[in-house]
């Protein structure tokens, strides 16, 4: 088995280098193709992987990375060749079958981001505007009286995203990508792809979530993104 986990907007490029390396050595190796992207794009890689004779497996990866004794990461699968990776539940992965249709496991994943991450990127927006206008203090206590629960939230999510926004970009354009597909407005999801991409352009965005200096709650989270803002596009860079 292959299991592809990319950034998304390298995924299809990817499977274009395994569809010549599959043809020069005859090799058909299942594929599973785990990246955060649309139902579109995952049936072109089983359209181009097909023509090599290679069977595809679609899925969605939901839930935090795994850690030691803690079991929390979900691989929602879908295809013909969905219960061939069902065998990696024997070596502790949460597999889930869904469907024998390509397709649907990234349609879930991208319905499930567009809630979560695409509310993490609401709530930054929002928090950092509130920051800007002068408002921060009042906001957060309206929140803290009225959406405890959200704003809870908010304090474990927000701080958690700027190392990841380089990715999350790509993602929430192939969610915008989704919904454009099924007649749904994109506008909403491309905004949230460049909230991320002004995240990543900042100095919180040049981190990784294993080695974090800057950014460590929401307040410091907001506020670095307030002071980019005010010193402009190519102060923030």
């Amino acid at each position: 088995m292959l299991l592809s986990v990319l950034v998304p907007a390298q995924a299809y490029a990817f499977a274009e280098r395994i569809a010549v390396a599959m043809r020069a050595t005859g090799s058909t190796p299942l594929f599973a193709d785990c990246n955060a992207i649309s139902p579109r794009t995952v049936r072109s890689i089983e359209c181009l992987l097909g023509e090599v004779g290679a069977e595809v497996v679609d899925v969605g990866i939901i839930g935090a990375p795994p850690r030691a004794g803690r079991a929390e990461t979900r691989l929602y699968a879908s295809g013909p060749g969905a219960a061939r990776l069902a065998l990696l539940g024997e070596y502790g992965l949460d597999v889930r079958i869904i469907g024998p249709q390509v397709g649907r496991a990234s349609g879930l994943k991208m319905c499930y981001a567009s809630l979560t991450k695409g509310l993490t990127a609401l709530a930054t927006q929002a928090l950092v505007a509130g920051q800007v206008l002068g408002l921060s203090e009042t906001l957060i206590g309206e929140l803290r009286g009225s959406q405890a629960e959200l704003l809870g939230w908010f304090e474990r999510q927000v701080p958690r995203m700027p190392p990841k926004a380089y990715r999350w970009v790509g993602e929430m354009e192939e969610i915008a990508r989704t919904f454009a597909d099924l007649g749904l407005p994109p506008q909403m999801l491309e905004g949230a792809a460049a909230l991320y991409r002004l995240v990543e352009q900042t100095e919180l965005g040049t981190e990784t979530p294993e080695e974090r200096h800057r950014g460590q709650s929401l307040a410091e989270v907001t506020g670095i993104l307030a002071d980019a803002l005010r010193k402009g596009p190519k102060q923030a860079e």
